[in-house]
C-alpha cells in the first residue's frame, strides 16, 4: 500500500511538471507536422500540382501492390475496385496524433495507382506521381475492353480534355451519412438488397464490402489509439486519446454521431475514404451540417467555442475539402449561424491552405461577408472565396430547375457547383480548347481558294466548334455508358439519393439528375484574335491577311516580325474597355459556345449539358498545343486563365474593367466563369480597403458574375520563393480554384502563379 501511494505521488509530481497545452499550442504542433509531411512529399515524390490534400507519405519500407483483374495489369469494375479498396484499407498505416481532436489519415489515392505501370515505376507501393495523369490531363486510365478510338482523332485535333474515365466530381449528401452512421448505411443497403433479390447482387455485395472495409480501417485505428494510450506521458493528451478512442469506437460500431466531435470525426472518415478511393474533394454546406451538433453540445454545456473551433480546425486540417458557408436555404432564408463564424475561427486557428466559399446573396449576414474579406486581407492565403447566388440560381433555373432546387446547388469544387447527393456531373474534367478550334478554322480558311474574310473565318470557327462540342458530348455519353465497368463510385454511391435505392451506380442511372458540364478555355485568345484582325486588317488596312498568315507561320521572326506582333497585340483587347471590338467578339463567342453546348440536349435528352468557361491549370498545356495567334501571342504561350482577359489587357490593370469583362461572358446556365484576381497586398493598408472589396463583391455579383478567387501575395516574396521554395515552406497561394503550399507545386505551376501575380492589380 505504501509503495502504491509513493507511485501515485510520483505520477502526480510528473503531471504537475507538465505544462498545460492550449488549443493554440496543439494546433501549432499539428501544423508543424503538416509542414514536415509536405516537405516529405516534395523530397520523396517531387510535390504535386493539386490542391493541398492532407495525405501523408507512407514509410519507406511499406509496400503494397494492386491486385489486377485484367490482362493489362490493372483493375476495373465493381470486383476490381472493391478487392483493391479492401486490401489497401487493411494494409496502409493508421494515423493517430495525440494533439489532434480527430484520428485518421490516408497515404494513397487508389485511382492514381490504377495505371498499368512497370515495376520501375512503383516505389513503396505507390505509382510514381510524375508518371500519373493529373486532374486536368487529356486522358484518364480507361478499361481497354471499351474502345473509344473512334473519338480519339477528334480529341487530338481539337485538344479536348474529354473526361472519359474521370473520377468523382460531384457532391454527396453528407447530412445523410451523419444521420445514418455506418450502421444505418449498412441497414439501408441490406434492406434494398432484399427488395431487389439477385438482380443487383453484385452492386449490393460490393457496396456492403466497401462499408465493412471502412469500419475495419477505423477499428485498426482504435487499436493504435490503445497503443498510444499506454505510452503517452502527458495527462491532458492521454485524456484526449481516451475521448478519441470512445468517439471512434462508437463510429466503428455503426453509431450515428451525437456530438460535434463525433460529427467531425465521422465526416473525417468519409472524407478520407472517398479521397483514398478516387480523390473526391467535394464537401458540403459545413455550417448547416455541424450546426445541430454544436447547438446541442453548447446547450448541454459539453463544449465551448474554443474547443468547437479547435475540433473543426482539425477537420479542415485532415483534408482541404471544398465547403460552403452562408447563402440561402431552399426557402431563401440565410443559413449564416454561429457555426459559420466558428468555422472561420477554425480556419484562423489553423492558418493554412483552406477551401471555404462564402455564398453571397441579398440576405447574407453582412458581418459574415465583412469578416471573410477581413480574413482574406489579414492571412493573405487565398481564402475564403466568394460565390454569387443571384446569377447561379438564375442560370440553373434557365437550365430547367426550380428556384428551390437551384438554391441547393452549392459551391463545393474548384470552379463548380453541385446538388449534394442528387446529381452526377463531369464538373471541371471536360474542356474544349477554344484557341485550338480557332487555329484550325484559321488554317482551313487559307487552305481554301476563296479570299480570306472575317465572317468566313467566323463561320468556319463555329462549324469546327460545333464538331468539337458534339464529339465531346459523344465522349460524355460513352463515359456514362461504360464508367461503371471502369470505375464505379463505390464510396460516393453510399451518400447519394438513388444508387442504393435502385442498385445502380451513380454513373449508370443511379443519379436523380445528370448535368454534364463542358467548359471552354481560351476565350480571350480567340476574342482578341478576331478583334485584332478586324481592327488591323479589315478596318485600318495596316496589315494584309497574307502578312498575318506568314508571321504566324514563322512565329513573328526578326525585328519586323516583332513590330507586327506588337501592332496586333496593341489592338483593342478583351477587358480593356466596355463594348470595344474584343468584348463584342468575346460576348459573341460566349453566346455561341453556350448555345452549341445546350444544343447537345437535343442529341442526348437523357442528360442536361451545362456550359462553363474555365481552364483549371490547363492554360499551360492548352497553350502548348496552339501556334502563334493573331492577337500577337507567340506559339506555345499559355492561353488566358479561365474567363480572365490575358495579362496586360490594360496598363492600369483595373479591377472594375476585368470584372465587367468577365460578367459580360458568363455562360448563363448555373456553372461558372470565375473571376481570378491577383491583388497587391499593399491595398490592405488602406482603411477603406475592406469596404472597397465588399462593394466590389456585391457589384460584381449584381452584374452577373458567379465566382471570385483572390490572391494577395507580396511580389518580392513569391519571386524569391519561386527561386528557392524551401525558404518559404508556409507560403500558401490560390493556384486556381484550390489553395496549396507554393513549395509543393512544380516549377511549371509556380510559374503559372508568378505570371499572374506579376500582373497584379490595384484598386
Amino acid at each position: 500500500m505504501k509503495n502504491q501511494t509513493a507511485s501515485t505521488d510520483a505520477t502526480a509530481t510528473i503531471a504537475g511538471n507538465i505544462a498545460t497545452l492550449s488549443f493554440a499550442d496543439r494546433m501549432r504542433r499539428l501544423m508543424e507536422k503538416k509542414l514536415a509531411v509536405t516537405q516529405e512529399k516534395i523530397d520523396r515524390e517531387g510535390g504535386m500540382d493539386e490542391g493541398d490534400y492532407g495525405r501523408h507519405v507512407a514509410p519507406e519500407n511499406f509496400h503494397w501492390q494492386v491486385t489486377p483483374n485484367h490482362a493489362d495489369g490493372s483493375f476495373y469494375g465493381f470486383t476490381g475496385w472493391t478487392r483493391n479498396f479492401e486490401s489497401l484499407l487493411s494494409a496502409q498505416p493508421v494515423y493517430v496524433n495525440p494533439h489532434d481532436a480527430l484520428a485518421g489519415q490516408t497515404y494513397f489515392y487508389l485511382s492514381k495507382m490504377k495505371t498499368p505501370a512497370s515495376a520501375a515505376d512503383v516505389a513503396g507501393g505507390v505509382a510514381n506521381p510524375k508518371s500519373r495523369k493529373t486532374p486536368g490531363a487529356v486522358g484518364y486510365v480507361w478499361n481497354p475492353d471499351f474502345d473509344y478510338s473512334h473519338l480519339k482523332s477528334f480529341h487530338e485535333k481539337y485538344n479536348i480534355t474529354h473526361g472519359i474515365g474521370a473520377d468523382a466530381h460531384y457532391a454527396c449528401d453528407l447530412a445523410m451519412g451523419l444521420r445514418l452512421g455506418w450502421g444505418g448505411i449498412l441497414e439501408k443497403l441490406r434492406r434494398h438488397r432484399a427488395l431487389h433479390g439477385r438482380d443487383k447482387a453484385l452492386f449490393y455485395e460490393c457496396e456492403e464490402r466497401t462499408v465493412l472495409a471502412i469500419q475495419g480501417w477505423i477499428r485498426r485505428t482504435v487499436a493504435e489509439i490503445d497503443r498510444r494510450l499506454l505510452t503517452e506521458p502527458h495527462p491532458q493528451l492521454r485524456e484526449n486519446l481516451r475521448v478519441m478512442k470512445a468517439v471512434n469506437e462508437w463510429i466503428a460500431a455503426g453509431g450515428a454521431p451525437r456530438t460535434l466531435r463525433e460529427a467531425c470525426q465521422w465526416l473525417a472518415w468519409f472524407v478520407l475514404a472517398k479521397r483514398t478511393y478516387n480523390r473526391c474533394g467535394a464537401g458540403g454546406q459545413l455550417d448547416e451540417l455541424l450546426r445541430p451538433y454544436y447547438e446541442r453540445d453548447a446547450t448541454a454545456g459539453l463544449i465551448d467555442d474554443k474547443e468547437g473551433a479547435f475540433t473543426i480546425a482539425c477537420l479542415l486540417l485532415i483534408d482541404a475539402q471544398y465547403y460552403q458557408l452562408g447563402g440561402p436555404g431552399p426557402d431563401g432564408r440565410d443559413m449564416t449561424s454561429r457555426v459559420s463564424h466558428l468555422i472561420l475561427d477554425a480556419a484562423e486557428l489553423m492558418d493554412g491552405p483552406c477551401n471555404l466559399t462564402i455564398r453571397v446573396h441579398d440576405g447574407l449576414d453582412p458581418e459574415l461577408l465583412r469578416r471573410g474579406v477581413r480574413l482574406l486581407f489579414h492571412y493573405k492565403k487565398g481564402w475564403p472565396r466568394f460565390s454569387g447566388d443571384k446569377a447561379l440560381v438564375a442560370g440553373f433555373m434557365r437550365a430547367g430547375y426550380s428556384e428551390e432546387l437551384a438554391r441547393q446547388r452549392i459551391a463545393v469544387g474548384c470552379n463548380w457547383m453541385s446538388l449534394p447527393g442528387l446529381e452526377y456531373t463531369l464538373n471541371d474534367v471536360v474542356k474544349v480548347n477554344l484557341a485550338k478550334v480557332f487555329e484550325i478554322a484559321w488554317l482551313e480558311m487559307f487552305a481554301s481558294t476563296a479570299e480570306p474574310d472575317l465572317e468566313r473565318l467566323w463561320e468556319s470557327y463555329l462549324r469546327h466548334l460545333r464538331v468539337a462540342v458534339e464529339k465531346t458530348a459523344d465522349g460524355n455519353h460513352f463515359h456514362m455508358c461504360h464508367q461503371a465497368h471502369n470505375e464505379p463510385e463505390l464510396v460516393t454511391n453510399l451518400l447519394c439519393h438513388g444508387p442504393v435505392e435502385t442498385g445502380l451506380d451513380m454513373t449508370a442511372g443511379g443519379a436523380r439528375y445528370c448535368n454534364l458540364a463542358i467548359d471552354g478555355a481560351g476565350i480571350a485568345v480567340v476574342a482578341d484574335s478576331f478583334a485584332a484582325l478586324e481592327q488591323r486588317v479589315v478596318d485600318e488596312d495596316r496589315l494584309t491577311w497574307d502578312e498575318v498568315r506568314w508571321q504566324l507561320e514563322k512565329n513573328f521572326p526578326d525585328i519586323e516580325g516583332e513590330s507586327v506582333r506588337l501592332l496586333l497585340q496593341g489592338s483593342e483587347r478583351f477587358g480593356q474597355a466596355t463594348d470595344n471590338r474584343a468584348e463584342r467578339w468575346a460576348v459573341r463567342i460566349s453566346r455561341a459556345w453556350s448555345g452549341i453546348v445546350r444544343d447537345q440536349n437535343r442529341r442526348y435528352p437523357e442528360y442536361n449539358f451545362i456550359p462553363g468557361l474555365f481552364s483549371w491549370a490547363n492554360t499551360i498545356e492548352f497553350g502548348k498545343a496552339v501556334g502563334a495567334t493573331p492577337n500577337g501571342r507567340r506559339a506555345g504561350q499559355p492561353v488566358n486563365h479561365g474567363a480572365n482577359p490575358l495579362p496586360g489587357f490594360r496598363k492600369d490593370g483595373a479591377v472594375t474593367a476585368l470584372v465587367n469583362a468577365i460578367a459580360a461572358v458568363q455562360p448563363g446556365y448555373g456553372n461558372t466563369a470565375p473571376v481570378q484576381l491577383e491583388l497587391d497586398p499593399i491595398i490592405g493598408e488602406s482603411p477603406e480597403a475592406i469596404e472597397k472589396i465588399i462593394a466590389l463583391i456585391k457589384t460584381m455579383f449584381d452584374q452577373g458574375c458567379t465566382l471570385l478567387n483572390i490572391n494577395l501575395v507580396d511580389e518580392a516574396r513569391v519571386l524569391e520563393a519561386h527561386k528557392d521554395p524551401s525558404k518559404f515552406p508556409d507560403l500558401v497561394v490560390r493556384v486556381t480554384g484550390f489553395t496549396s503550399y507554393f513549395s509543393m507545386l512544380s516549377p511549371q505551376f509556380r510559374q503559372l502563379v508568378v505570371d499572374r501575380i506579376l500582373s497584379k492589380r490595384k484598386l
